[in-house]
């Protein structure tokens, strides 16, 4: 009896021991040549991590270096917060290899995890710490289980925003079959009415949705043009039910008409956007609801299927593009950056900044649109800045991309949640 006590006194103490002295978290210290902190480029700068979280930043004197730190040595680089991909679809793979269409039909949705696995991982290696995921397209709600398995570290991946299935009105959306009763896969999910879409919402919701994403117009006008889908009253109730959970609608809208109803509706961001006029641009300001226009997308479709190369020529498609991305940034709306990769190689997500260069943006606005603003418009309260308790989400890359965007591509270094995932 008293050999049982006596052990049961040290296991006591023992447990006490422990709870008194938590396991001590390391630091790293990030020596680069500067640092882009989500507003602007500071020249010799250095940030100290401390496990997850940025522990201090600003100048080498500023900065208290505990003994025993880890010391990287950055030296030609610039440091930024991860970078945060706005639009993604990981469970697709460029059009140019497998159509959308014999993607969702011929696919296993056990080829379409797989696939989507390797596209996590080629992600976060390009520097992109964060995604905005805005529909499975006929993976169901995998989106969810990959996420999971990110966050628990049984794969390397972005932390991701998952919108799982995505809304579409009965009958305009893809696979479609001429054969009567085909039951054939669906890219999106169907829902009708206030009554329809206050079920799917939920519905989503309670499968992990954490955004939710509807097709407020599609290619199902006369002789496939694009037309608008959802009513007014219909989109209000699906940001009604989803803000009332605290969560975010995003449209896809290529229609002036789409857009209008979107709009009307105060839903958060609307992806496309070409059927931009400036009044809706404006109203968008006003309500500070704000664009994702996915230039990378239509460029990556204008090189499928019209031979364009990026220069020369341009087609149709692509002059509009250009012009309708002026239209915005003249008209102060707030831009995100997010280039519908999926359509295009993921790890490929950079294009998209070159490319709002390219379109007349400046490279600071660009470095800022793909951090502090996406973070701020998605919600993403402690991602997006280089800042002090914040997640020590940091990524270095060759040369200075404030001068020249194309550096953005020279990924060299990228840590997330304070782990190394990278560092050349």
């Amino acid at each position: 009896m008293k050999k049982l006590l006596y052990i049961f006194t040290l296991v006591l103490i023992s447990s006490m021991l422990f709870a008194q002295t938590p396991p001590t978290e390391s630091y790293t210290l990030l020596k680069p040549d500067r640092v882009f902190d989500g507003e602007k480029v500071h020249t010799g700068w250095w940030v100290l991590v401390k496990g997850k979280h940025i522990e201090a930043v600003g100048e080498p004197a500023s900065i208290k270096v505990p003994d025993g730190t880890k010391v990287i040595d950055l030296k030609g680089t610039t440091l930024l917060p991860g970078l945060i991909e706005g639009h993604s679809h990981l469970f697709l793979h460029p059009y140019n290899e497998t159509s959308w269409n014999d993607q969702v039909l011929t696919e296993s949705r056990a080829e379409r995890t797989a696939r989507a696995v390797v596209h996590a991982k080629a992600t976060l290696l390009a520097g992109f710490t964060t995604v905005r995921d805005l529909g499975t397209e006929g993976a169901a709600y995998d989106d969810v289980g990959l996420k999971m398995a990110i966050n628990k570290g049984i794969i390397p991946g972005p932390r991701m925003l998952v919108a799982t299935r995505a809304i579409v009105a009965t009958g305009s959306y893809q696979p479609k079959s001429l054969v009567e009763n085909a039951d054939l896969p669906k890219g999106a999910e169907e829902a009708d009415g206030i009554d329809g879409i206050t079920h799917v919402v939920r519905s989503q919701i309670g499968h992990g949705a954490d955004v939710i994403k509807l097709y407020a117009d599609y290619r199902w006008g006369l002789n496939g043009t694009a037309a608008p889908t959802f009513t007014v009253d219909e989109l209000k109730k699906a940001v009604e039910v989803a803000k009332s959970s605290g969560r975010m609608v995003v449209v896809h809208s290529s229609t002036e008409e789409g857009m209008r109803r979107s709009i009307e509706a105060g839903v958060t961001t609307i992806e496309h956007g070409d059927g931009s006029t400036p009044e809706l641009l404006k109203l968008m300001k006003d309500k500070g609801i704000a664009l994702c226009p996915t230039l990378a997308a239509t460029d990556a479709i204008a090189s499928y299927f019209f031979g364009w190369k990026g220069s020369g020529q341009e087609p149709e498609m692509i002059f509009k593009k250009r012009a309708f991305f002026k239209m915005a940034l003249q008209s102060g709306v707030t831009i995100c950056m997010g280039g519908d990769v999926g359509v295009f190689a993921h790890g490929e997500n950079s294009r998209e900044m070159v490319l709002m260069v390219e379109y007349g943006m400046k490279p600071i606005d660009v470095l800022h649109s793909a951090t502090a603003v996406n973070a701020q418009v998605f919600g993403l309260k402690d991602l997006g800045s280089v800042k002090p308790q914040y997640l020590a989400d940091l990524v270095a890359v060759s040369g200075n991309p404030d001068e020249d965007i194309k550096t953005i591509k020279l990924m060299k270094f990228v840590m997330k949640d304070g782990v190394i995932y990278k560092q050349d």
